[in-house]
């Protein structure tokens, strides 16, 4: 009995046809393997966490550079998300909520003109409306492409003026009644 060897070692013919067939069928068991485990998975969200935005405030408002504007207490079924008052020769005061509809409002504050402000939390192409009046004060209004609404005013502080903004995708309205119920502290002169 004699034994034949051919180069390639193997016992079947290789192609490219084979190959490429091989390599669609894996692709396909990938793809079915990830559907299936995909289908089987417990979509469960991860809640938001909610914090206490008071403290924060209270050290903001301390601070004396900024009003730090922020409501005495959150509408029924808001929740604060995020809070953050940074010091320095730039104050800032970041207040975002979630409604009680899951949309984000924020409130932004810092020194100076509104226009940062706006280019930052709103957009650079924000479009200026009418103003409005709420309690008595005049707020600008701006609007962006991406549905976000957003009430600002500037307003005299020793030393200068600040800026502040609510802006979300919730409702004009709701931005509008949010921002009538906020309340800032006192600002000291610098130096």
């Amino acid at each position: 009995m004699s034994q034949t060897s051919s180069a390639g070692g193997g016992r079947y013919t290789r192609s490219t046809g084979g190959l490429v067939g091989a390599m669609i069928v894996t692709v396909v068991a990938v793809v079915a393997f990830w559907g299936l485990n995909a289908l089987k998975t417990d979509h469960d969200t991860t809640p938001v966490r909610a914090v206490d935005y008071t403290a924060m405030m209270r050290a903001g408002r301390a601070d004396h550079k900024l009003l730090v504007m922020a409501p005495p207490s959150l509408p029924d079924g808001w929740k604060a998300t995020s809070a953050t008052y940074e010091t320095g020769t730039t104050p800032s005061w970041h207040l975002g909520m979630l409604t009680d509809t899951g949309k984000y409002v924020g409130v932004e504050e810092a020194l100076g003109g509104v226009k940062d402000l706006v280019e930052e939390h709103v957009d650079e192409d924000a479009v200026q409306g009418k103003d409005v009046r709420i309690d008595g004060q005049t707020y600008q209004t701006w609007t962006d492409a991406g549905g976000d609404y957003a009430v600002s005013r500037t307003v005299p502080v020793p030393g200068g003026v600040e800026s502040y903004l609510v802006v979300g995708p919730a409702s004009p309205a709701t931005i509008r009644d949010f921002a009538g119920r906020l309340e800032g502290g006192s600002v000291r002169p610098p130096g």
